[in-house]
């Protein structure tokens, strides 16, 4: 549930651009005056710019509902509510989807440079820091994990960037959703396979 909670702004994002068609002449027309931009109703060049303020709208309600519940906010969503508020505000000020299409690839590519970083400054790398309190695994795997991350990271991004060149805008807004959240599941699925190999059975207590 919470990786679908981290990628809501996502989800809004294809819904928005898949259906813009279907949205009244007259919502749209109520939309304008808030955007820096004019919408054509049916107009499906248009949808990626009201998929991306509705995106960046829902990055807002992500970091708000999370404070309110939880009274902090975590760093993910943070990062991804400056980025899409930069690369998405560059789009609709802009009136071009290249932007936005960086989005993706910039997140993945700071984090993967935030966890490498972290394989050489401090005791402990930011993949330990995350996860150590619910596991325990020799320090030799949070290395060697933290560095699959790394690379999870980086590849990610790189696909990203390759699909928004490569293929049409269409099949890019499928990749965003389905793709990265498709590789994401599957990394996290092998990280558990990885991690339960390595995992440390806490001591038990000797009886009287």
């Amino acid at each position: 549930m919470k990786l679908l909670y981290d990628f809501f702004p996502v989800i809004l994002f294809f819904v928005v651009y898949k259906f813009y068609g279907a949205i009244p002449p007259d919502a749209i027309h109520a939309i304008n005056p808030l955007l820096p931009l004019t919408l054509v109703p049916g107009q499906h060049s248009d949808a990626i710019f009201l998929a991306t303020a509705v995106a960046i709208v829902a990055s807002f309600l992500q970091v708000g509902f999370y404070w309110v519940r939880h009274r902090r906010a975590e760093t993910m969503h943070l990062v991804s509510l400056a980025l899409i508020t930069l690369f998405g505000g560059a789009t609709l000020v802009l009136h071009n989807p290249e932007f936005i299409k960086w989005k993706p690839t910039a997140i993945n590519w700071l984090f993967g440079i935030a966890f490498l970083g972290s394989q050489f400054i401090g005791r402990k790398t930011l993949v330990e820091r995350i996860m150590s309190h619910a596991i325990t695994v020799p320090h030799s795997i949070w290395r060697r994990l933290n560095i699959g991350w790394v690379v999870f990271f980086f590849v990610s991004g790189a696909l990203n960037i390759w699909v928004a060149y490569q293929f049409s805008q269409e099949i890019w807004v499928d990749f965003k959703l389905f793709g990265l959240l498709g590789l994401s599941v599957v990394f996290i699925i092998a990280q558990a396979f990885y991690l339960a190999r390595f995992m440390q059975e806490p001591p038990t207590k000797e009886e009287p």
